[in-house]
């Protein structure tokens, strides 16, 4: 699973659910849109847990309901798995599956006419609307995790080359972006399907030599077993890459890992966790956690919650497990939804618990921050402060927080 975004209510053209690779997915629909005939509005949907499917269909809704002469369009992955539950729903004109969203084509023309083409097809377009620039250099999954349905919806693995990679930053880098955030899938799988498989640390490094003066390069979720001893010293070493390491963990109970088909254990993931903050202090961890998965005992679920100390979590994305049709998990002995909602409320209080304590220690410290929209932004680590009226969106500025207000240093 990969970090949830929010719906975008601000850009109501393009409203977006689901993970960072769609938030980036969705800046290149809003650039092809601009060459459309007519208003075309689009539901960019996630499918990762049937909670997500249904806000996708409020959405659709929603959008309808703000644009009700407008042509609407679903895409995104729960449109690729479901296609019939959305082309059902009166409020919809048209599906575009996940392999035909970035190709112009499929916004200038009745998606009935398109022929799906490869993913390597896809464009992407620099955009302004965020503080940051959110670059996809990979989509779909090789792993069969037991509770996971997005390859349905986005298919095997498939990378970016690096030059392709190289010119979608220095676009956005034109444009006086300040942070870029590669994102994907699988973001550690990146490279698998190249001639000569180079790894994820091949990509980071040769954008690290391309762009000397890019001050801020922050990565997305990551498998830990992909994280080979170059990726790792880059993670740990370069100053320039954000001492933010967010990591797909989904339990801290072994049996429950092997009935996901997760490839690390417990003691693999907390040492990662060591070693990481053992040659760089300052790094924040961030990490999925499932709670109430299929067979999960008071036992199991004791373990989970233990990882956060465990491991240092204090960027937590708490999913309350959900069963998905097609899915291996969702053939398996179920927990009970109302104690998965509330194994799911422990969890997120124990990260909350983590979360406050280590905003303590960083009153008093000074660290460069970018700027959001909000009048907030995020150092490094990701870690959220309250900045002085007027600080303009996209800057990086020195602060020294003296309090934590509401969650935010200030």
């Amino acid at each position: 699973m990969t970090a949830p975004v929010s719906p975008d209510s601000t850009l109501d053209d393009v409203v977006t659910l689901g993970c960072r690779l769609n938030l980036a997915e969705s800046e290149a629909i809003r650039a092809m849109l601009a060459g459309a005939a007519g208003r075309t509005v689009v539901v960019n949907s996630c499918a990762v847990t049937a909670e997500a499917v249904r806000q996708s269909r409020r959405a659709v809704r929603r959008l309808r309901r703000a644009h009700p002469d407008a042509r609407l369009v679903v895409t995104g992955c729960a449109a690729t798995i479901e296609p019939d539950t959305f082309a059902a729903m009166g409020e919809v004109d048209a599906v575009v599956p996940n392999p035909a969203k970035l190709t112009p084509q499929s916004w200038l023309a009745p998606a009935a006419d398109l022929s799906p083409p490869p993913h390597h097809t896809a464009a992407h377009h620099a955009s302004m609307h965020h503080t940051r620039a959110f670059v996809p250099v990979q989509t779909g999954c090789d792993h069969a995790c037991t509770f996971c349905i997005i390859p349905a919806g986005r298919g095997a693995g498939v990378s970016s080359p690096v030059d392709d990679v190289i010119r979608r930053i220095a676009a956005h880098l034109a444009h006086g972006v300040n942070e870029v955030v590669l994102t994907g899938v699988d973001v550690t799988g990146w490279g698998a399907d190249l001639p000569d498989t180079p790894r994820l640390g091949d990509l980071v490094a040769a954008i690290l030599v391309a762009f000397p003066t890019l001050p801020r390069l922050r990565l997305s979720s990551l498998d830990g077993v992909e994280i080979d001893d170059a990726l790792f010293e880059i993670l740990t070493g370069e100053a320039r890459v954000m001492p933010h390491v967010h990591l797909s963990l989904q339990s801290g109970d072994d049996m429950v890992l092997k009935r996901m088909k997760r490839r690390h254990s417990r003691a693999q993931a907390i040492d990662l966790v060591e070693r990481l903050v053992a040659r760089r202090p300052q790094i924040a961890i961030g990490a999925d956690l499932i709670a109430g998965f299929p067979t999960e005992t008071d036992a199991m679920h004791a373990n989970n919650l233990s990882l956060i100390a465990a491991a240092r979590i204090v960027h937590g994305h708490i999913f309350p497990y959900s069963p998905r049709p097609g899915t291996p998990a969702a053939r398996m002995p179920q927990v009970d939804p109302v104690l998965v909602r509330a194994r799911a409320g422990a969890l997120r209080a124990a990260v909350a618990d983590q979360r406050a304590a280590w905003l303590r220690t960083l009153v008093g410290h000074p660290r460069e921050v970018l700027a959001e929209r909000d009048g907030t932004g995020h150092s490094g680590e990701f870690a959220p402060y309250r900045l002085p009226p007027g600080t303009a969106a996209g800057s990086l500025v020195t602060m020294t927080p003296r309090t934590i207000t509401e969650g935010l240093l200030a």
